[in-house]
């Protein structure tokens, strides 16, 4: 008797463990995760690995160290989690040229863990950069990258993973030229680039505006980065009599031409401006008194979310200080948007396996629409600018040279576009 329950409880057993085995079997068979590129798979207590492609190091490091913090509040905001797994970020050095964009993106692609990516800084470093990533499957949100070629309907297939929370340089350019004409009134002007996509295509922009608005462009020149003695293409501009000089270029050379443009004879009263590029702490350093009286088009701080105050107050808790260039608003909805597109394509598989198709992120980045981010309500459309773009002036005073502290508010800003006029009705037959 006691022989007969044994064996049938065996069998039970037996029987139950097959049952719960196929059932879990069947589960795990039922379950698919599929995508035309290919999927990152986490296994539980694994990373989400985000990388970062940023200057942080050299001349222009405050511009990738403004937009790393960014990145990193909204790591702290979220809690350091997506989906209960946790969020690693990576960081490369990109040194704001095409050879260190170059290789940032390779290396980031030779990592098969890494999710997407939140860069480059400079238009130059994404130029070769964008398409190496996007060849691995991994796509990026740039939260700097202003250069209008990037995101042109002519840029071809190879950067359909590209995207931007920076504005365009058709705005930017576009109302630095206003500016010079309404604001400052002057009628003669002479930009200086230094060959980078960023700058030459800026400098354009503006010169098309401002010719287009009535004023003369005396020279477009263009320096090196590396350049230090700027007078033979000052003295060469000062021959053309410019009311304006500007040059949207980065901090090194920005810093040169601003210690040294005063000192040609013709250019001792001319009105300098630059843009995002040298629009830093760190420019402040390289120009010194220099820079005082001078002016520069970046993002307009006051046009910003209710959540930015907040983010500042974070920002000086977490690092001691207030941010140290334009765009670590920007690298913060680059991330929170990168964050949203995850939790809304991953799936996590019966062993607690999460899957994340890249065909499947990126096109959830490109799908981003009315999203609440601190620069405004972004919306991406089909060639990945998701900007609410908000441009203003700024100039730098006294104290901003001797705190080493950028002015947060607007100096002049450009009046919105006139409603216009509704059509009017034609006369009803009699």
């Amino acid at each position: 008797m006691k022989k007969s329950i044994y064996y049938l409880f065996m069998v039970t057993l037996i029987v139950a463990l097959s049952s719960t085995f196929a059932y879990a079997q069947a589960k795990k068979e039922a379950f698919k995760y599929e995508d035309k590129i290919g999927v990152v798979k986490i296994k539980p207590g694994e990373p989400i690995h985000i990388a970062c492609w940023m200057v942080v190091a050299g001349p222009d490091a405050s511009l990738g160290t403004d937009t790393k913090r960014g990145v990193e509040i909204a790591i702290d905001d979220k809690g350091g989690k997506i989906l209960g797994f946790p969020i690693k970020l990576t960081v490369q050095d990109t040194g704001c040229n095409a050879e260190g964009g170059q290789v940032a993106a390779t290396k980031i692609a030779a990592d098969p863990t890494v999710v997407a990516a939140i860069g480059s800084n400079c238009s130059s470093e994404a130029r070769p950069g964008a398409p190496i990533l996007w060849k691995a499957g991994i796509a990026t949100v740039s939260p700097s990258n202003t250069a209008p070629f990037l995101t042109d309907p002519k840029r071809g297939p190879e950067y359909d993973g590209y995207l931007r929370t920076a504005h365009n340089d058709k705005v930017q350019g576009a109302v630095a030229a206003e500016f010079a004409i309404k604001k400052l009134k002057v009628k003669k002007a002479a930009t200086i680039h230094d060959g980078s996509p960023y700058a030459e295509q800026l400098q354009a922009v503006f010169a098309a505006t401002f010719k287009k608005l009535g004023g003369t462009i005396t020279s477009q020149e263009a320096v090196a980065p590396t350049d230090t003695d700027m007078r033979p293409v000052l003295t060469k501009i000062a021959t053309g009599k410019p009311e304006f000089i500007y040059y949207p270029i980065f901090i090194a050379a920005g810093g040169h031409i601003t210690r040294q443009v005063k000192e040609v004879k013709g250019l001792e009263k001319v009105y300098l401006m630059g843009a995002d590029g040298i629009f830093s702490t760190d420019f402040y350093k390289a120009a010194g008194e220099a820079a005082i009286g001078m002016y520069h088009s970046s993002p307009d701080f006051s046009a910003f979310g209710a959540g930015y105050k907040s983010f500042l107050e974070k920002h000086q808790k977490k690092y001691g200080e207030k941010p140290i260039a334009p765009f670590h608003a920007h690298a913060y909805d680059a991330a929170m948007m990168v964050f949203a597109a995850i939790e809304k394509v991953a799936k996590k598989g019966p062993d607690g396996t999460l899957y994340i198709g890249r065909k499947k992120l990126r096109d959830a980045l490109y799908a981003t629409k009315n999203f609440p981010g601190l620069t405004g309500n972004l919306t991406c459309d089909k060639y990945g600018d998701c900007a609410d773009p908000r441009i203003a002036v700024y100039l730098t005073s006294e104290e901003n040279i001797k705190k080493l502290v950028m002015p947060d508010k607007p100096f002049w800003v450009p009046s919105p576009p006139e409603p216009k006029a509704p059509a009017k009705k034609a006369p009803g037959k009699k």
